[in-house]
């Protein structure tokens, strides 16, 4: 087996690790008294006899004192739990950086060891304790949320002993090697383990994820929303699941007292109209304090004519003098898009997303190269996201990829998902809706979520290429494969010989705050031509910050104060791209004519 494959099998084990604990696949049956279940009963008897004030006072003292003797001893024992077919030594591997111990650490007859072990940003401190064969049972992370959790590493006591490990809760566990170079969080596998002792090197190493700690998240972990749901719907989305010629989705929330939808929509200026009954769904925002749960509805319209404007109603609104309008794109070559870099549920990039409407009214749609958000677990964010850019996104679909910050921290990007009606043409592997692709007239937009398995998603990049007969090609992901920062070997190595081979035209990412057009590149290299090679751009929605950057021999364009949105005006043959910042000013420009 070669390197590649070696690396790609490991990601698939990894994968169904996370996937055990984010929930990505079908829900597991929790069992009688989890932890999920003790978590929720206690916050849903704190909405009910606490005021905003004290949730946001808990600190370690008063969240112990929340729960009884029974439900402690839950929380202690039913966070991680292995069986093992050997006496072992169980190590627990915690952040010194972490401010209140796991309350069940030392009570449990775990010892500290004065052993030390590191990453690039934490030291950890090593706890053991002797088991005997049978059942390993060990406690939450803590009642803060600590992004970097404990990790595990278990060795028989008899040296002779052959350790086998299973019955693993969560599911699916990744069991690694304990030694210098090994990850311990799914989520960042590229932080990884130095100075790990001799005497505990080559030991059986239980990964994680750094949010796990959410689970048990109570000290400051109770937020608000400045614009929470009513009874009348807001957060008026368009976006397409299916051909953009022919359909849109139309989506909205409202709070829970609202338990039906619908949409009235027709021809503009007609008077005959249609009627779409939405999909219902819940989300909830555990630690949102003025709006835990709310109704998510997504209308979805099929059948409509190309080149026509329509008008739509959302029930209880039946005055078509108050319609909002959409377009369907006209049978032509011609149209125009403006996409972003990062965004982060900033004001100033709603105040950016006006100026771009404003100055070019004519785009067909929007589209953010991830990052849409600081923590996409958190509702409130993207409330206030829709909030600052609603009046566009009313008229205009926004077409989306995740970025980290909208799959967070390894317990993926459900919110993220419940937000957007997406195509589901994406691969396996890769949670439906993160991943997908459309056309828009003589245009392939790949919309890839570089956050997932990138190996998982190559041979469905190159189906898409080789089934498109579009002029253009454009790619869209967040993680940049050319930066002067954190270059991503795994995307140059997995993507960009495919994007070559079938010669997408542009590559459209974030997540390096700057502004970058590379010249044309093909396998790496710099070549003659835009007609032979690729476009690779970063761009940053939001103000950026000046600091000083490498050299990139590759990069014809750079730009660190950013603020800046990218217009694209295709006409047949013929590609125009400018990028302009929140004055109005272009910074860059240039065209492409095949």
């Amino acid at each position: 087996m070669n390197m590649l494959n070696i690396r790609f099998f490991r990601i698939l084990l990894v994968s169904a690790f996370v996937l055990s604990l984010t929930g990505c696949s079908q829900k597991q049956t929790q069992p009688a008294n989890s932890v999920e279940q003790v978590m929720d009963e206690a916050i849903t008897q704190l909405y009910a006899t606490m005021g905003e004030d004290e949730l946001e006072a808990i600190d370690q003292q008063k969240a112990m004192s929340l729960f009884d003797e029974i439900d402690l001893g839950v929380l202690s024992t039913r966070h991680w739990v292995f069986d093992v077919n050997v006496p072992v030594v169980v190590s627990i591997m915690r952040s010194t950086s972490q401010k209140a111990m796991p309350f069940w650490l030392e009570s449990g007859g775990f010892v500290k060891t004065g052993l030390e072990m590191r990453n690039e940003y934490h030291t950890y401190e090593v706890w053991q304790k002797e088991f005997d064969k049978g059942t390993v049972e060990l406690g939450i992370n803590g009642f803060e949320n600590f992004a970097y959790h404990y990790f595990v590493a278990v060795a028989p006591q008899n040296q002779n002993d052959q350790l086998e490990l299973s019955n693993f809760i969560p599911e699916n566990q990744y069991v690694g090697v304990l030694d210098d170079g090994a990850f311990t969080y799914h989520d960042w596998t590229e932080l990884v383990l130095q100075d790990v002792p001799e005497e505990l090197k080559g030991q059986k190493l239980l990964t994680t994820i750094r949010g796990r700690g959410k689970e048990s998240h109570l000290i400051g972990a109770f937020r608000k929303t400045q614009f929470p749901s009513s009874a009348e719907p807001d957060q008026v989305l368009l976006t397409w699941s299916a051909d953009p010629s022919t359909s849109i989705d139309i989506q909205w929330r409202a709070n829970t007292s609202v338990e039906t939808g619908e949409v009235k929509y027709r021809v503009a200026g007609s008077y005959d109209f249609q009627t779409a009954i939405p999909e219902k769904y819940v989300m909830e925002d555990r630690e949102l304090m003025n709006d835990r749960f709310i109704h998510r509805f997504t209308g979805k319209l099929q059948e409509l004519h190309p080149g026509t404007s329509y008008e739509y109603l959302i029930a209880p609104e039946s005055d078509w003098a108050k319609a909002r309008v959409f377009s369907t794109p006209a049978v032509d070559n011609s149209f125009s898009f403006i996409w972003f870099g990062d965004v982060h549920h900033k004001k100033k990039f709603g105040d950016l997303h006006y100026k771009a409407e404003a100055a070019h009214p004519e785009v067909a749609f929007y589209t953010i190269a991830g990052d849409l958000v600081g923590d996409g677990l958190y509702r409130n964010q993207w409330d206030e996201l829709f909030e600052y850019s609603k009046e566009v996104i009313r008229k205009k679909p926004l077409m989306n990829v995740p970025g980290n910050h909208d799959n967070r921290l390894g317990l993926g990007a459900k919110m993220y998902r419940d937000m957007f009606s997406y195509p589901a043409n994406g691969p396996d592997g890769v949670p439906k809706e993160q991943t997908y692709s459309f056309t828009y007239k003589n245009t392939l937009f790949l919309m890839l979520d570089a956050t997932s398995l990138v190996e998982a998603q190559t041979e469905w990049i190159e189906k898409q290429l080789a089934n498109s007969e579009a002029t253009w090609k454009i790619a869209v992901f967040h993680f940049p494969p050319y930066n002067w920062e954190e270059p991503y070997l795994n995307i140059q190595e997995e993507w960009i010989p495919v994007f070559d081979k079938y010669h997408v035209n542009m590559v459209f990412s974030g997540h390096i705050h700057y502004y970058m057009r590379s010249k044309p590149m093909k396998a790496g290299q710099v070549v003659d031509s835009y007609n032979n090679g690729t476009a690779y751009i970063i761009s940053l929605g939001i103000p950026g910050r000046n600091e000083e950057i490498d050299d990139e021999p590759y990069a014809a364009v750079r730009e660190q104060d950013c603020w800046l949105y990218q217009h694209i005006q295709i006409d047949g043959n013929q590609l125009f791209y400018q990028s302009v910042n929140f004055d109005g000013e272009v910074i860059d420009a240039f065209e492409i004519t095949k």
